[in-house]
């Protein structure tokens, strides 16, 4: 699980550190480029905003009071504690993940490979994947209860807002696109509630692929840490729904990226966020990190 806190304690020293703090606050005042500023964001917007976006139930509510309840996946619980996973009524299909942090969930379906099995509890921080008569329910139990034990943010210098959110778990609904197969994330950068660019990644647990388009859905000549799948974009009617929601969404704050599913009839938010890779977001050709970052005028303070 090295994930949530991968660094020594010499390094979680000098992410706690307030002198730390204020050289970065230093070396970060000029921003120009997409990551410089997602840095800046970090270590200046301390709104609670920010913290309903990283806390995965929070979002939930802030997304129901925006844009409807009816663009959330089905919720079928909200755990407290590991035990509820033995207790909970959950259907035969399902996504598990911790409210306080990213990159970590076990989905449950009837289409995982034969083979799949669920992570070792003490490395359970990942993506997984696993048929329903795959499932031991206490050695799931246990992968759920490493998440609620650790941290996530690495410290008030990186992505703070997670450390703030409340640990708890999310049992939602799987969600399937319109051949039956889990759908692309679809995720759309929104600056001063103004989608810009769209980013969809496809087939999560196979040749897991990265393709960027303008609002419109022309693509666009670049590749962020993935090869290119060559991929259509959402339908255009879909596409247009799926900017006024995230558009919607982006009241109130300078930047958000929005995920979004497109679904037959149906598009589902699945998560807000303020610091896309803590700012070490990949650009190929690098150019575009200066790009995307030209849309965004930072504020010279949060209020």
């Amino acid at each position: 699980m090295s994930a949530p806190e991968p660094w020594s304690k010499p390094g979680r020293w000098r992410n706690r550190s307030r002198l730390v703090r204020w050289r970065r606050l230093w070396r970060t005042r000029r921003p120009v480029t997409f990551n410089d500023k997602v840095r800046y964001k970090l270590l200046r917007d301390h709104r609670p905003l920010m913290v309903d976006f990283a806390d995965k139930a929070a979002m939930r509510r802030h997304v129901g009071r925006l844009v409807g309840v009816e663009h959330l996946p089905v919720l079928h619980a909200l755990l407290d504690d590991a035990d509820g996973v033995l207790t909970a009524p959950l259907p035969r299909e399902y996504v598990l993940k911790p409210t306080h942090g990213s990159g970590a969930c076990v989905i449950v379906h009837d289409s995982a490979p034969h083979d799949a099995t669920l992570p070792p509890a003490e490395q359970g921080w990942c993506y997984s994947e696993v048929r329903p008569a795959g499932v031991d329910d206490h050695h799931l139990r246990d992968v759920a209860a490493g998440w609620l034990r650790l941290r996530y943010g690495r410290g008030p210098n990186h992505e703070w807002a997670y450390g703030r959110a409340r640990r708890r778990l999310l049992v939602e609904e799987l969600l399937r696109g319109a051949d039956g197969s889990l759908p692309a994330d679809v995720k759309l950068f929104v600056f001063h509630q103004r989608c810009r660019f769209v980013q969809v990644d496809s087939d999560r647990f196979g040749e897991r692929t990265r393709d960027f388009f303008d609002r419109d859905g022309q693509p666009l000549p670049l590749t962020g840490g993935l090869p290119r799948g060559l991929v259509a974009p959402p339908p255009q009617e879909q596409l247009a729904q799926m900017v006024e929601i995230a558009e919607r969404l982006g009241a109130g704050t300078d930047f958000v990226r929005v995920d979004l599913y497109g679904l037959p009839g149906r598009i589902v938010v699945g998560e807000l966020t303020s610091s896309p890779a803590g700012g070490d977001s990949p650009f190929d050709p690098p150019t575009w990190n200066t790009e995307f970052g030209r849309t965004w005028t930072v504020p010279r303070r949060y209020r």
